[in-house]
């Protein structure tokens, strides 16, 4: 079949070409899935997981990507819960081959049932986006109804998500991003926008801020806590800790009732998913150095399945 691989960490984007490779074996408890349109995250190629598997054996050549929509074409043994042929959507284990690929080999237990009415590409651009955003504000943040909420990178895959989750919840958001986002941001229900140029200091205290960037604005941005507030950080840990407040760093968990949840939103226009530009397999390498509006994506194969 073929795949994108990636042979060189030390050679980034120029180090991913696409070949011929194996089909995928399905383990127990994996299925195999005909790959339809496949997400991916733009710095994953420096993860541990792209390059070593579970037991920290090298992986060279590996396929990146970690999102995927498609159509169930095998099931491994003791496999339940999905059948063949039947769409679905889903996260890919950070330490097997990926996404950019016409097969793949995922766990059942991270991949959903992909409702009729929502098209590949969309899903493709969910999975990692959908899961971060609700765990950053729910699941770490506890965010609830009255409060405010600071989201960095708010015209973002995760931001943009994040965005619509919080005011769905009954939070005030202001939502950061460059000046270009400032429509879109406010269209998606942010009560504010503030370019991170013009400066944060005057948005006042908030009691969540989710942290897509580091650096210099995380540091701002634990200086704007109510005590008690809570700073989630999707970027990297907090090289401090607020005076009054906590300052959090996590990784996405697959979850598939979640899953299938964000999808129920996507299906009833309850929730908006961000789709840049889609690629096909052929120019999946260029995708990672996509840098427009909204999340790219790579189609892979028959879009009407």
């Amino acid at each position: 079949m073929r795949a994108v691989t990636a042979c060189d960490r030390a050679a980034g984007v120029d180090g991913l070409s696409l070949g011929e490779i194996a089909y995928p074996h399905a383990a127990e408890n994996d299925v195999v899935v005909q790959v339809c349109a496949a997400g991916f995250t733009s710095g994953e190629l420096d993860w541990p997981g792209t390059w070593t598997d579970r037991n920290g054996h090298d992986r060279a050549l590996s396929v990146p990507g970690h999102e995927v929509s498609g159509v169930v074409a095998e099931l491994g043994y003791g496999t339940t819960g999905l059948t063949v042929g039947q769409r679905v959507f889903g996260v890919t284990d950070w330490a097997r081959d990926g996404t950019l690929a016409e097969y793949v080999a995922v766990e059942a237990r991270n991949l959903a049932p992909l409702p009729a009415g929502i098209a590949h590409t969309t899903a493709a651009a969910l999975p990692i986006s959908g899961l971060t955003a609700w765990q950053a504000l729910f699941d770490h943040g506890a965010v609830k109804a009255g409060q405010t909420v600071l989201i960095h990178g708010a015209a973002g895959g995760v931001g943009s998500i994040a965005v619509q989750l919080a005011c769905e919840a009954g939070a005030r958001v202001i939502g950061t991003g460059r000046a270009r986002d400032r429509e879109l941001v406010l269209e998606l229900g942010a009560e504010q926008f503030v370019d991170p140029q013009d400066g944060l200091e005057d948005i006042g205290a908030v009691d969540v801020v989710i942290d897509v960037l580091g650096g210099e604005s995380q540091r701002r941005s634990l200086g704007l806590l109510r005590p008690g507030g809570t700073l989630v950080s999707l970027a990297e840990p907090p090289t401090a800790q607020p005076e009054r407040g906590r300052a959090i760093f996590f990784v996405v968990e697959p979850d598939r009732h979640r899953l299938a949840d964000l999808a129920e939103r996507v299906r009833s226009g309850r929730l908006r998913v961000l789709v840049g530009d889609v690629f096909a397999l052929d120019d999946a390498v260029s995708a990672f150095t996509h840098r427009g509006r909204g999340k790219a994506v790579v189609q892979v194969g028959d879009p009407s399945r």
